[in-house]
């Protein structure tokens, strides 16, 4: 049993910002493989994609550096290209191909404490594989997928379809200050977190960007600070660095406060270069320090 599996597609990703155009790997499941990597691996980890013929060399580099990988085959892999302004917070996105959703047969045979759900498309997961999932774990679920659907090259909003039926089954929910906007009538995250508690989700997660996250659990809330990055270069994968540092925490059974710091600061680092999360414990470690 791995502690962690993470199961999402593997995307071609070409990123705009003010200061570089790159062309690299992404999705939730690309961010999350290298950052749990360079944590300490008293966590184990287990990553499920799913991409066509043209980004099985990504999957073979994955492998390569010491992670975990089950590949499923798709007709095609997901190419988004994401466009920053000044404002790190804010994207324009277009899918220039899609991949196939996952299916209830590929989770046969896994096994693990925690199944993140790294959405990237409305479509990518049914709420047959979400329950399914759930009777064998904890699951973890990032909405921003749910929330997002594809007509021709645009990523349009679209609502959350299937909400009230998945959250019963979702142990811990990850969402940003716009997702929390779209899923609930709530602009205040305490009522959102409170919404969200009582459809069954145990942890709410909300990250508010460069004012910081605020967690939801147990009947308590935990305001997490933001930590200043020395510069910001790329905000890709961000959220994802989020998600990695504090799943990677609490599943030790680390607190919830410690966790939500943990993870800001290593988002902090993510900031400060272009693709995943790059640094090491000490280097996150330095950054909460900086706080004290």
């Amino acid at each position: 049993m791995k502690d962690i599996c993470c199961i999402g597609h593997i995307t071609h990703d070409q990123i705009i910002t003010p200061h570089l155009t790159a062309s690299m790997a992404g999705g939730t499941a690309y961010y999350m493989a290298h950052g749990m990597n360079k944590l300490p691996h008293n966590v184990s980890f287990h990553l499920v994609t799913k991409v066509g013929d043209d980004a099985l060399g990504e999957i073979e580099k994955l492998r390569g550096v010491g992670i975990d990988v089950t590949c499923f085959h798709s007709e095609h892999t997901v190419f988004f290209e994401n466009k920053y302004g000044e404002n790190a917070n804010n994207r324009q996105q277009r899918v220039l191909a899609k991949a196939d959703p996952f299916t209830v047969e590929e989770m046969k045979g896994l096994d693990a404490k925690i199944y993140h759900l790294g959405s990237l498309l409305a479509d990518d997961f049914s709420l047959e594989l979400v329950k399914e999932l759930s009777s064998r774990g904890i699951v973890s679920i990032d909405v921003q997928g749910y929330l997002r659907e594809v007509i021709g090259e645009e990523v349009v909003a679209t609502r959350w379809k299937e909400m009230e039926a998945v959250l019963p089954h979702t142990d811990i929910l990850k969402l940003n200050e716009h997702e929390m906007e779209a899923i609930t009538p709530y602009s205040d995250p305490h009522k959102v977190a409170y919404a969200l508690n009582e459809y069954g989700v145990k942890e709410v997660v909300i990250t508010l960007g460069s004012n910081g996250s605020l967690i939801y659990a147990e009947g308590q809330f935990y305001e997490i600070p933001a930590y200043r990055p020395r510069k910001i270069v790329d905000a890709t994968g961000c959220g994802d660095t989020y998600s990695t540092g504090y799943l990677w925490c609490r599943s030790q059974g680390i607190g919830y406060e410690e966790a939500g710091k943990f993870a800001a600061a290593m988002c902090a680092l993510k900031l400060e270069h272009a693709g995943p999360f790059d640094g090491t414990i000490e280097d996150i470690r330095a950054v909460e320090s900086t706080l004290l």
